[in-house]
């Protein structure tokens, strides 16, 4: 593919390397090594994001929900939300890198129930309210929203923003779902401060918060009765799935849950 010829690392095909997937290039794969080479345990995180993003999206089917917008997507692969929902869900992808909708395009154009759009997540407004979405989802705004893996490239300010906005579009019975990375306040360490510059340098932050900052910049969507919960509890996996090293020496945990304005 054309696409794969480009000599910059992409986001998208970084994460689809991660995930054992095909879509990569060379400079992806360097790049994604590098990364694991400084937290040893991202492909592991990576994975039970994906598992959750599939998990997600079939418990909001199973509560209803036929309309779903989907953002900062990356490549959807057949191990994402429209490979695992009945054709009759209506899904709208986005993602801000012209190079990933090129070739999500060439992955879900021709589906019909697929609209895959570039976009960038902190406008969600201006992508609900277009033309296209709209056409799309029928002028159905009781829909699932979707933030897998995003709260971390978002600053304070824009995460209480982009909440806000989808709870007052979105009409009563819509869901969020979301994760969250967080390490404990005040840890660090030598390798994730350079991880961490990885993504300063690439113009991209990577934040982690606190849970109680989660919890609070999640307003006004109500959290489930449990509360947010880790990942791992989500999926029903093993205690012993995360390991000690997992955490990284800095408490590292990713929390997960499906939000919901009250009907």
């Amino acid at each position: 593919m054309d696409t794969l010829t480009q000599t910059a690392p992409n986001a998208a095909r970084i994460y689809n390397y991660t995930l054992g997937g095909t879509h990569w290039t060379p400079v992806d794969k360097a790049a994604a090594d590098s990364m694991f080479s400084l937290v040893p345990s991202t492909p592991k995180w990576v994975r039970m994001l994906r598992d959750f993003l599939q998990r997600a999206a079939r418990q909001v089917w199973e509560d209803g929900l036929t309309r779903y917008v989907d953002f900062a997507s990356g490549l959807p692969t057949d191990d994402h939300i429209h490979a695992v929902l009945p054709d009759s869900a209506r899904i709208v992808y986005s993602d801000l890198e012209p190079a990933t909708v090129e070739e999500a395009q060439m992955l879900v154009g021709h589906l019909p129930n697929v609209l895959y759009l570039q976009h960038d997540v902190r406008e969600a407004r201006k992508l609900l309210e277009s033309d296209e979405v709209q056409e799309h989802l029928r002028g159905e705004n009781r829909v699932a929203f979707g933030l897998s893996g995003i709260t971390v490239f978002l600053s304070p300010e824009e995460l209480r923003s982009l909440f806000h906005d989808l709870y007052d579009w979105a009409a009563p019975g819509s869901k969020l779902y979301v994760t969250y990375e967080t390490k404990e306040p005040g840890r660090t360490t030598p390798r994730l401060e350079q991880f961490l510059d990885m993504f300063r340098q690439a113009g991209s932050p990577f934040r982690l918060y606190s849970l109680d900052e989660c919890i609070e910049m999640s307003a006004p969507w109500r959290i489930p009765e449990g509360g947010l919960v880790t990942l791992s509890e989500f999926l029903g996996l093993p205690e012993d799935h995360i390991t000690e090293e997992d955490h990284e020496g800095v408490g590292l945990e990713f929390y997960a849950a499906i939000l919901e304005k009250p009907e």
